[in-house]
């Protein structure tokens, strides 16, 4: 193909992206992915931060991550300071699936904490993906501020992140479960069900926690 032929392949691909239709901004993600350019990288990044449609922007992530890391990084890396939340959340996503621990001190306790549930969970996942050996326990101590916090979604990817933590969540969960709020210790129990087994389910961990709360105390499960 002539120079003139790729740009003409590249600039029709980057139109695609801002179609109405779906469909069409989703072959045109997929055929940027299949076929990286580093003029792609910015366009894609952009599309990340407006995009309505969950396939489309799933599609958009697996793009970015056939692009070298060292092309995408500084781009998501700045998406983490944009006013728009799914603009953080969406880079955050991206930067857990490049992988690259480079981005690690990028995740601050601003994001872990953000107070739009898509943008924390998914610092929460990237964090618990790219935390360095040794960061572990501040990384549980920041996480554990926010048990309780949310519907069952953003419960569920707390648990998650603070399981893939390990033992090193044991002290702080504990400590959760005499919290004053019930929703922090039936979070708390329910995620310690997890770490103890994380093949019991959230969804029956939760039940559980909420029948030991609701007789007054933590039980086996707190001691």
């Amino acid at each position: 193909m002539t120079v003139t032929g790729q740009e003409t392949q590249a600039a029709r691909a980057l139109r695609a992206l801002e179609d109405d239709r779906s469909s069409v901004r989703l072959r045109a993600a997929l055929e940027i992915g299949a076929t990286p350019d580093p003029r792609y990288v910015d366009r894609l990044v952009e599309r990340c931060a407006v995009e309505t449609e969950f396939f489309v922007r799933d599609m958009l992530t697996w793009a970015l991550t056939r692009h070298p890391v060292d092309l995408t990084l500084s781009a998501l890396l700045r998406e983490l300071h944009s006013e728009r939340a799914q603009a953080r959340s969406q880079a955050l996503h991206t930067l857990s699936k490049t992988g690259d621990r480079r981005a690690w001190p990028a995740i601050t306790r601003t994001l872990l904490t953000d107070p739009d549930d898509e943008v924390a969970r998914s610092a929460w996942r990237a964090a618990a993906l790219l935390v360095p050996e040794g960061g572990e326990a501040a990384l549980v101590t920041v996480l554990a501020t926010q048990l309780g916090r949310g519907e069952r979604e953003t419960q569920l990817s707390l648990s998650r992140a603070l399981v893939a933590l390990g033992e090193t969540a044991e002290p702080a969960l504990l400590a959760a479960t005499t919290a004053s709020d019930p929703r922090i210790r039936v979070h708390a129990l329910a995620t310690r069900r997890l770490l103890e087994d994380p093949d019991a389910g959230f969804t029956f961990a939760v039940e559980e926690a909420k029948r030991v709360v609701a007789l007054g105390g933590v039980g086996q499960e707190g001691r």
